[in-house]
């Protein structure tokens, strides 16, 4: 029987997020829910999910967590620790998507796009890392997209926060493998989630009209990435497959999608190319992943 981990999970009121959380605490996982405003925003999403967990007796507990706010994910990550003694597995799945051409897209809105998607990991990633290299073990993974190694015309935003957040967790896939924690990459297809109906769109319009047929791209993407029939279950799948592989063992990226554009190709490059930057530096050794029990901690 697979070995039994806390998670906690980012933007679980739907989507991807919920699908995980159902799916992990199915499997026996104790599962730490996370969305903003439980109480008012999400009372729905909150309630359904409490009732969900009563009725199967799931271990899910929802908690209050804002990504872009610093002192809540501190008070989410410390409740997490208080009830359960650990976190053993961080999904950075919060986030949105802003539609439209980047020059239309003002800098509030790109400051939001990427305080979300990218820093929002930042902050969790630092609140859950004390306490794995306490364990000396964990799981850090983080919901990216094929557009985190492919550039959509019409998401440049979205794309860019989600280049970011890759950057970001390979770094920690080689800086944390000395301390027994993983760092991995989730990269989903288009699937059908709540995701398309919380699209922000691009602010500036005056802008926009002046782009000719190009002010039509963000359109003609959107409408293919919506029609998509794909089921989200086969990512919640994946997570699972992935939570349940033995420290070490885990792969740096995982691609999930139902049509293939090339990404696999980009990534078998760059892990190739990677490779040799590491040992240009020469830190093979530093970046080999050790395994410890928690009695070996420091």
């Amino acid at each position: 029987m697979a070995e039994k981990f806390v998670v906690l999970v980012t933007g679980s009121s739907t989507g991807f997020g919920r699908l995980f959380t159902e799916t992990l605490a199915r499997r026996g996982h104790t599962v730490f829910a996370t969305m903003r405003d439980p109480a008012v925003r999400n009372a729905a999403n909150a309630t359904e999910l409490r009732a969900l967990a009563g009725k199967e007796s799931l271990a899910v507990n929802v908690l209050e967590m804002d990504v872009t706010d610093e002192v809540s994910v501190d008070r989410a990550a410390h409740a997490c620790l208080e009830q359960a003694g650990r976190i053993d597995v961080v999904i950075n799945n919060a986030g949105y998507a802003t539609a439209g051409l980047a020059e239309a897209t003002t800098v509030d809105q790109a400051r939001r796009q990427l305080d979300t998607n990218f820093m929002g990991c930042v902050r969790v990633n630092r609140a859950a890392l004390p306490a794995m290299r306490r364990q000396r073990s964990g799981l850090l993974l983080h919901v990216s997209s094929g557009a985190g190694r492919l550039v959509v015309p019409g998401f440049a935003f979205y794309c860019a926060s989600k280049f970011a957040m890759e950057a970001l967790a390979e770094a920690y896939h080689y800086e944390l493998a000395g301390q027994g924690i993983d760092s991995c990459i989730l990269e989903p297809g288009a699937y059908q989630t709540a995701v398309f109906g919380n699209m922000v769109t691009a602010a500036d319009t005056a802008r926009t009209e002046t782009y000719g047929a190009a002010a039509k791209i963000p359109e003609k993407v959107g409408t293919v990435l919506s029609a998509t029939m794909a089921n989200a279950q086969d990512i919640a799948d994946a997570v699972l497959a992935i939570v349940e592989t033995p420290a070490g063992q885990r792969k740096l990226r995982y691609r999930v999608s139902p049509t293939d554009l090339g990404t696999d190709t980009i990534n078998q490059v760059c892990e190739e190319v990677q490779r040799r930057v590491i040992d240009a530096f020469g830190l093979t050794e530093e970046t080999k992943f050790v395994q410890r029990s928690a009695a070996g901690a420091d």
